[in-house]
């Protein structure tokens, strides 16, 4: 091989400020010093058996080849009929249901398809990762607002609540979209009815869409039940619907989910998605049309989870941590500030590369999940995880 190979041109990057992300970042660090991964959001634990087996039949039968463009038609049509029985909106399942790969592609070619160069995009921060890329690299300008952080009397984090006078604020004519994220990753908030009505007060006289990640949305617990875009008819007239089969069925490394929308706003989607991924995994499509079929295997996904966080929550309840409120998806945020320990007075990355290197469990910081961080003192913990995985972990963090 040539010892002076020329030169590669350089070329001006299209995302200029992005790195690699702090979830993997964490899950590396984790593996490098062996400790417990409660940072990144995957469970530990198999999905169902029957699931496999709904796939492995697709392939014997020969769904090999490549899918309709939109997905397979019997999924599209079950992903329809769930979404009416449990949202009570109708779907076209031809025209308005697109089944992607993932809940992040959806969320990328969702944007692609409706920001133009200097649109506005509104995001609400701690925000999931991939919404400003998006927008950057549909040319648009990311306009920020930040979830109120309600504080006790010491000053510490308590909980989060929707910063209404910010939104209001920030909503204008130049807005192209909306992003909200229900249930929230990564504080688990939850919209009810009457903020979807407030929404909907802001945007009625003005052309911006809505992007509404949904992804957690069989995971909200104390018998509330998720409030869906698709369940405001108003909204859902101006929403893309965005959810992960992944997520629902503890298969988030097969990246399949689905977005539904409106016609006139599917056919931009798909305009971008069949250049973007096409289609997406021809029998696992159809292994999920088999599955869906019985409505159980989602809908107790919240009863599920709700043990885990409560026996995780019990947990940490012996520990220093000051736990938040946890009402949805299967993350819990604690506040460390209080520690009787020096590393108490640390930033949230620098305390989570120390829990990890030092305690053995890995957390991500909530400054992350913000574009310019801001230190609040939180943390966030996964819980989906096998109950001998939280158990050796909470042993570990009980030593602080």
């Amino acid at each position: 091989m040539d010892q002076n190979p020329p030169p590669t041109p350089a070329f001006p990057s299209r995302l200029p400020d992005a790195g690699i992300t702090v979830f993997t970042v964490m899950s590396a660090l984790a593996a490098k010093h062996e400790a417990i991964n409660l940072g990144q959001g995957f469970p530990d634990f198999n999905c169902d058996r029957e699931l496999i087996s709904d796939v492995n039949t697709a392939m014997l039968a020969n769904h090999n080849q490549y899918p309709p463009m939109a997905g397979v038609a019997e999924l599209r049509e079950i992903v329809a009929q769930k979404i009416a029985n449990l949202y009570g909106y109708i779907y076209d399942s031809d025209t308005e249901i697109t089944i992607t790969a993932g809940g992040t592609q959806g969320i990328m070619t969702a944007v692609l398809s409706c920001v133009s160069p200097g649109d506005e995009v509104v995001i609400i921060e701690p925000a999931y990762d991939s919404y400003r890329p998006s927008i950057e690299l549909a040319g648009g300008k990311t306009v920020a607002v930040s979830l109120t952080a309600n504080r006790d009397d010491h000053g510490s984090v308590i909980s989060y609540s929707i910063p209404w006078d910010d939104l209001t604020r920030a909503i204008n004519p130049k807005t192209r979209l909306v992003i909200i994220n229900t249930p929230h990753n990564p504080t688990g908030m939850v919209w009810q009815m009457s903020d979807l009505d407030r929404l909907a007060n802001l945007v009625r006289n003005t052309n911006a869409l809505v992007l509404s990640d949904e992804v957690y949305e069989h995971m909200v617990f104390e018998g509330q039940g998720h409030i869906s875009a698709s369940s405001h008819p108003e909204l859902a007239a101006r929403s893309f619907l965005i959810s992960s089969f992944g997520k629902t069925f503890h298969v988030t490394g097969w990246k399949v989910g689905y977005v539904a929308a409106p016609a006139a706003m599917m056919k931009e989607f798909r305009k971008v998605h069949q250049f973007n991924v096409f289609t997406v995994n021809t029998p696992m499509q159809y292994g999920l049309a088999q599955y869906l079929k019985n409505a159980d295997h989602y809908l107790g996904l919240s009863d599920f989870y709700q043990a885990k966080r409560d026996y995780f929550r019990r947990g940490l309840n012996k520990t220093g941590f000051n736990l938040l409120p946890a009402s949805a998806t299967y993350f819990q945020c604690v506040n460390y500030s209080k520690l009787n320990i020096p590393q108490a007075k640390m930033n949230e990355a620098d305390f989570c590369s120390w829990l990890t290197t030092k305690i053995g469990v890995a957390a991500i910081p909530v400054s992350a999940f913000y574009a310019k961080p801001i230190e609040s003192g939180v943390i966030r913990f996964c819980f989906a995880k096998k109950e001998e995985t939280l158990s050796a972990a909470l042993e570990r963090l009980q030593t602080l």
